[in-house]
């Protein structure tokens, strides 16, 4: 009778939880697919063992009020007091709907945010009941990003391409290197880095579309690389070509060309038939003229795609041939796919460098690598607030293990958090969510990330600054800045300006970007001035506490412009405040590198996870603040 009894219990305890599995996973009364389908698609899916993040289907056209999606992202849920530390801005952030239109991406961002957030919970709900279908050391590994992926992954695939799914993106540093033949009739083919399919749309952003054309096009009849990016809003943006038609414009990306000079030249090599048969190089003789290409009909080539800094490096055989900038909204962070199609023969495709996090169940220093709790009975001198994307979690780990031991953030003087938006992938977000239980150091915001969207960050981080830590200054700054915390709390400490303060490496007569291909353009819309107001520069300004407190003011009272390039956005807000008599002091700090490191630095910009840790081991061995590399 007992294990009857217990039968029937255990069957309606899992009716129970699947029911409310359904109810979490899908809040606002969306369908979801579970994969894509490939039948009306040639190419085929090349991906490990684990399984895509669901995704709405495409033909789904039903649209939800801002209030439904709202009301999602912000009803209570049954977490633990921890794990809502992590959520000490969330709800303070909750009237940003109301200001979702003013910045491109602003209500998809909301709305995908929505979604990412429910099946989060719904995950969270999942392992505290303990329901699993399959092993746990499967689901474990199903969960984590791998470090590489390549083609031996691939299930079947026909001669018309392939795809790579990378479940948790790109970051900087991470490259895709693939292995092939041009062949068939023209040898043509194009390597493209997609995004997430979007609810409503037939295909997903192009975030780089990398075409060879080895017998030219409409425009010449020479071979010749065509780079660019294509979304359903924009069609296909402002082409880039290799050889560059226009030489003289070629612009730098990551201080490389967008195109290699010596693509195009004239490449002349002397032969001739000797009178013993062979076929030698001769100055006597005749002269083959040919231009140089890097990628051959017949001939193998290994083609390296590069994860920059500023944009997207490619590498073929060795030489560095191309540079393609980041556009807007196209970040290398919401890359979930490589497709390769077209005339190629491909024999290898390895994805390296990807986003993973450390394991901290066998982190030997992990006590020391949590962050300081907030102390109610005392103010902060500082806090510093670091913008972060939910996949970088090398670099946020580079700064705990780094600048972040400084003895005063240790002591609980200064006060770090990282802010980081949502992920699409909820492979990404359960290792965020984690991250974020176990270093209690990372603040969730209630949107996808987007690069427009970083001002709504800046707000984070001044409600946090004065309603949760109550600091006298609050500072923004990167995750691959290094922040020499001691030597700025010595400056604020020499200056002694403790109201009206903007303290970092001020600019005082810059333009806005025009160019629409820009990913800091600005339409005139937006700002009809020729020039900005004073701003310091990202990478580490700081403010004073009132001046924060006034942006958290404006924002509550909805008189807060919101400006996509964060670091203006806040000169823009001083300068109106400084209007309505708020007396205002721009103190210069040189010593803020905003394009890199030199010695003697107090923030260090553009400094990956090694750099950091050689930064730190300088300052421990005594050497100063001295360069690596």
């Amino acid at each position: 009778m007992k294990k009857r009894y217990s039968g029937v219990l255990f069957a309606s305890l899992f009716m129970l939880l699947v029911l409310r599995y359904g109810l979490l996973k899908n809040p606002i009364g969306e369908i979801y697919s579970l994969s894509p389908s490939n039948a009306s698609k040639p190419l085929e899916w090349v991906h490990p063992a684990l399984q895509p993040a669901v995704q709405n289907p495409e033909n789904s056209s039903q649209v939800f009020s801002t209030d439904t999606i709202v009301s999602s992202l912000f009803a209570l849920r049954n977490i633990s007091n921890e794990e809502q530390k992590s959520l000490q801005t969330w709800n303070l952030l909750k009237h940003l709907s109301d200001h979702a239109q003013v910045l491109s991406n602003g209500v998809e961002a909301i709305k995908e945010a929505g979604n990412a957030w429910s099946s989060l919970m719904a995950s969270i709900e999942e392992e505290r009941l303990g329901y699993t279908n399959e092993s746990s050391n499967r689901r474990v590994k199903e969960k984590q990003c791998p470090h590489f992926l390549n083609i031996m992954n691939a299930t079947e695939h026909d001669n018309s391409g392939y795809k790579l799914w990378l479940p948790c993106g790109l970051t900087q540093g991470s490259s895709i290197t693939i292995i092939g033949i041009p062949d068939g009739l023209l040898g043509n083919f194009r390597i493209d880095l997609t995004g997430e399919e979007l609810p409503g749309e037939p295909d997903p952003p192009i975030i780089l579309h990398y075409n060879v054309r080895l017998h030219g096009d409409k425009i010449t009849e020479d071979p010749v690389i065509v780079q660019n990016t294509w979304t359903v809003a924009h069609d296909w943006g402002e082409e880039e070509r290799c050889p560059s038609p226009s030489p003289e414009k070629i612009k730098k990306v990551d201080e490389l060309d967008q195109c290699n000079k010596m693509v195009g030249r004239n490449d002349t090599r002397v032969t001739g038939m000797h009178s013993d048969g062979s076929r030698r190089s001769s100055f006597q003789e005749g002269t083959k003229v040919r231009r140089y290409f890097p990628f051959k009909q017949g001939q193998l080539s290994v083609a390296t795609l590069r994860v920059g800094t500023e944009g997207i490096q490619t590498i073929i055989d060795g030489k560095h041939i191309t540079s393609f900038a980041y556009r807007e909204t196209l970040e290398p962070w919401l890359v979930s796919e490589v497709r390769i199609s077209g005339d190629v023969k491909l024999i290898s495709v390895v994805a390296g460098g990807l986003p993973t996090s450390e394991d901290s169940e066998h982190a030997i220093d992990l006590e020391e690598l949590k962050s300081a709790p907030l102390s109610r009975k005392r103010s902060l001198d500082l806090f510093i607030g670091v913008f972060s994307t939910a996949n970088n979690f090398k670099r946020r780990m580079a700064v705990r293990r780094t600048w972040m031991q400084y003895a005063a953030v240790r002591s609980g003087e200064v006060a770090v958090r990282f802010f980081v938006g949502l992920h699409k992938s909820q492979i990404v977000n359960e290792g965020l969510w984690n991250e974020a239980w176990t270093y209690g150091d990372i603040q969730l915001m209630p949107f996808v990330d987007y690069y427009n969207l970083i001002t709504w960050k800046t707000l984070a981080i001044c409600i946090f600054g004065t309603e949760v830590a109550a600091a006298k200054y609050v500072t923004k700054t990167d995750d691959d800045a290094f922040v020499r915390v001691d030597e700025m709390l010595a400056s604020l400490k020499r200056i002694k300006v403790s109201h009206g303060l903007l303290y970092g490496l001020i600019n005082s007569d810059s333009r806005p970007h025009r160019s629409t291909e820009s990913k800091w353009y600005i339409s005139p819309e937006e700002w009809s001035e020729e020039t900005y107001p004073p701003w310091a520069h990202g990478p580490g300004y700081v403010v004073s506490r009132d001046i924060a407190e006034a942006v958290y003011k404006r924002y509550k009272e909805g008189r807060l412009k919101m400006f996509k390039l964060e670091d203006v956005a806040m000169g823009i807000w001083i300068a109106e405040m400084k209007r309505e008599g708020l007396e205002v002091k721009y103190e210069m700090e040189a010593r803020v590198y905003n394009e890199g490191c030199k010695d003697g630095y107090v923030v260090a910009h553009y400094q990956g996870p090694r750099e950091m840790l050689c930064l730190w081991q300088k300052l421990q061995e005594g050497n100063g603040a001295r360069c690596c590399g």
